[in-house]
């Protein structure tokens, strides 16, 4: 699985200058999915690397409903979104001698009732601080049921609440808990009925939306302060749920959206500066980036292969290899069948790792030329959703049933030690100070060292 590459001497320097950066980066707060930079790279002094259901563990929050979002945390609080159902109708069975019933003309879900709620759990001592409902009813979209109603991760700046409900709406609150403004996106079919899973980003006062879905799909630049449409672009794809990354390269500052068609936008604007076509399926794990380079891909499903690309910072138009290539003016190289699925890349001094959503098979890449340098399997692991972390040369990474396989970072593959506890795990960590937060189905964990 070695893709045609080019060696880039401008690629492998700008890794070490940015390997080297990373030493100097901060997780006072972790403001938003994947962290401060986007990146899952833990710099704290204190963070705990060994856990259990006796061990370390300073104090568990019970979740109340059910939800996929990751928690965020500003200053003392963490806040986690979730949606709670109070009256859930069961779908029509099959009567024998009779067709089987249309799961698309089923229209039970309409007489349920959720509520939306949005927490606020102290740090230190994870008690409740505050619990606001952002919207009761029924809902507006039918789910499949193995999925719920809250998928997207909140965002804050420090000033502001911003929580995402899907096809429910957008909610801002102040950090007290007091709603400052709300907006309705509207509400579409999504493929499967697997629901939506894009969070939205804030970045200069703007929050950014993608919204994607079978009927119609968008992207929406808000004013943070009051909700008002700043700017909006029809986008030609379907259903997908990677979210949209900042990327401030060398040369100027992007938001990048995945799909069946990468892109990125100016961000002030929403004028389209490139594209490439990654085929794939849908699009799950967003990418993640240096000042030089974009790394990013498409999950691919049974007979659909997914790919890996590595895009060049300043790049204009189309930037899609023609047939039967695998780099570009703006490709630097791409990797054909590449083991991406629903986690998101991470790029670590110099090296990058892919983690596979199933089976427990992790891959390191060269991310100077895409070469894989190892991809190996490791053993007893199941479905893997959540995106890896790296701390102190250690990387991370936990399967739903809440295993946690430590793996020691470089071109050699060691398989440390695992952590375990009992719990569902589809979210992605939150880091503040000493602080891991892991956030299961049933509870949310406190994970520090013992004093």
């Amino acid at each position: 699985m070695q893709p045609i590459h080019r060696i880039n001497q401008t690629l492998a320097i700008s890794l070490l200058i940015f390997a080297a950066a990373l030493t100097s980066c901060s997780t006072e707060n972790w403001p938003r999915f994947r962290g401060p930079q986007s990146n899952m790279v833990l710099t704290g002094e204190n963070l705990p690397t060994e856990w259990g259901e006796d061990q370390n563990v300073a104090w568990t929050f019970e979740v109340d409903g059910d939800s996929w979002s990751s928690p965020v945390i500003w200053g003392n609080k963490v806040f986690v979104a979730s949606s709670v159902a109070e009256k859930v109708v069961t779908p029509p069975e099959r009567v024998e001698g009779q067709p089987r019933p249309d799961p698309e003309e089923d229209q039970s879900y309409l007489s349920e009732v959720y509520r939306w709620e949005v927490t606020c759990v102290d740090l230190e001592t994870g008690e409740e601080v505050w619990r606001k409902v952002a919207h009761k009813g029924a809902p507006r979209i039918k789910k499949h049921r193995a999925h719920n109603y809250a998928g997207e991760t909140p965002v804050t700046d420090g000033k502001r609440l911003y929580v995402y409900f899907g096809m429910t709406g957008l909610y801002c609150y102040d950090l007290e808990g007091e709603l400052l403004w709300e907006k309705d996106l509207g509400a579409f079919k999504t493929l499967r009925g697997w629901g939506t899973g894009s969070s939205p980003v804030v970045y200069n006062n703007t929050v950014y939306v993608q919204v994607d879905s079978e009927e119609q799909s968008f992207l929406v630049a808000l004013d943070a302060r009051n909700g008002d449409e700043l700017w909006r672009v029809n986008r030609d794809e379907a259903t997908n749920y990677s979210t949209p990354t900042i990327w401030k390269n060398r040369i100027r500052t992007e938001l990048v959206v995945g799909g069946k068609r990468a892109r990125g936008y100016d961000p002030d604007t929403g004028d389209l500066l490139w594209e490439l076509h990654m085929a794939g399926h849908y699009n799950i794990p967003s990418g993640v980036a240096n000042e030089d380079h974009l790394f990013i891909g498409n999950s691919g499903y049974r007979d659909v292969s997914s790919t890996l690309f590595c895009v060049q910072a300043g790049v204009d138009g189309d930037i899609t290899p023609d047939e039967g290539d695998t780099i570009s003016a703006g490709v630097v190289w791409s990797m054909p069948d590449a083991p991406v699925e629903s986690p998101s890349p991470l790029l670590y001094e110099g090296l990058l790792y892919v983690l596979s959503s199933r089976g427990g098979e992790f891959t390191c890449i060269d991310p100077v030329t895409g070469s894989i340098i190892y991809q190996e399997k490791v053993e007893k692991v199941g479905a893997c959703w959540a995106t890896p972390w790296v701390y102190k040369d250690k990387i991370f990474f936990y399967d739903e049933k809440g295993v946690t396989s430590v793996l020691k970072a470089g071109k050699e593959f060691e398989l440390l030690y695992q952590n375990k506890l009992e719990d569902k795990f589809w979210a992605s960590i939150a880091v503040k100070d000493d602080a891991l937060l892991i956030k299961g189905v049933e509870k949310l964990y406190c994970i520090k060292n013992a004093e």
